[in-house]
């Protein structure tokens, strides 16, 4: 028996007159046959308070938990790896502040900076592993077009915006070829038939009224999206459901703190126009 507690998100619940129910990652219930197995003795195994065995009826109901895949190892957690762990972040400190606070816990050396730069020597002073540019507001044109380039000098580059109400955790980038900040600025106008209200919305002058900032439980769950982003990054942990982390644009609705998930793509390169004869 390889494995032997439960998978993450699986639990065991005692429903009286019905014996023992799995509740699945996913929330189904489904109902345990244990037959002669002892049932104190399988949760005893299930939650890690004694051993597997090698075989009875006991492990006969353990080995079919293992083969409909609720059972799992228990991995250590991974550290975080000491040539990814300097993150530079820039931005507003709404946001910079809270994700600085998780990195940390994590394992990173978050270094927060106020500075715009808009050069890509000044984004990779000091060596970073990955750079994080968070702004309360919208992106002013040409701000992020040297940060676009880091991925090329193997820095990853993660961003996050506001507009309005809405909040932007754009698919971080972290080799050539990802889905830079110009491409999802391209992909938005695309997909809009107010293309041209968009880009003056980014371009400006805006009036507002009443202040729609990051509020501080809003700034967290920002926080912890681009946290956990950076984390898988830098422990090469796989993607779970949905999206992958690279091809994915998520949207936070800032007064429900609903999140969605947006399929975004890469812009190809255009050719250049043939010139003309004569």
């Amino acid at each position: 028996m390889s494995r032997s507690r439960l998978a993450p998100g699986v639990e065991i619940v005692p429903v009286p007159g019905r014996g023992l129910a799995l509740r699945t990652a996913e929330g189904e219930f489904l109902g345990v046959r244990t037959k002669d197995a002892d049932e104190d003795a399988l949760l005893a195994v299930l939650s890690g308070a004694a051993p597997a065995p090698a075989d009875g009826e006991l492990g006969r109901v353990l080995a079919a938990f293992e083969e409909a895949g609720y059972l799992t190892e228990e991995p250590p957690r991974p550290e975080w790896p000491a040539a990814r762990r300097r993150v530079r972040l820039l931005g507003d400190r709404v946001l910079t502040a809270p994700l600085a606070a998780q990195l940390a816990a994590l394992g990173a050396e978050p270094h927060t900076s106020d500075a715009q730069p808009r050069h890509l020597d000044d984004l990779l002073r000091d060596d970073p592993a990955a750079v994080v540019w968070c702004l309360d507001g919208p992106v002013p044109d040409g701000l992020w077009d040297a940060a676009d380039r880091l991925p090329g000098h193997g820095v990853a580059w993660l961003r996050c915006h506001r507009e309005g109400r809405q909040a932007y955790v754009e698919p971080p980038a972290v080799a050539p070829g990802d889905v830079t900040s110009a491409h999802v600025r391209a992909r938005r106008l695309a997909a809009t038939p107010a293309h041209r209200e968009l880009a003056a919305y980014w371009a400006g002058p805006r009036t507002t009224g009443a202040p729609s900032g990051a509020t501080g439980p809003a700034a967290a769950l920002i926080a912890a999206l681009l946290a956990d982003d950076l984390s898988r990054w830098a422990t090469d942990a796989p993607d779970t459901t949905g999206l992958p982390a690279r091809r994915r644009l998520r949207r936070v609705d800032l007064g429900t703190l609903t999140v969605t998930e947006h399929p975004v793509l890469p812009v190809p390169d255009v050719a250049p126009m043939p010139k003309k004869n004569g």
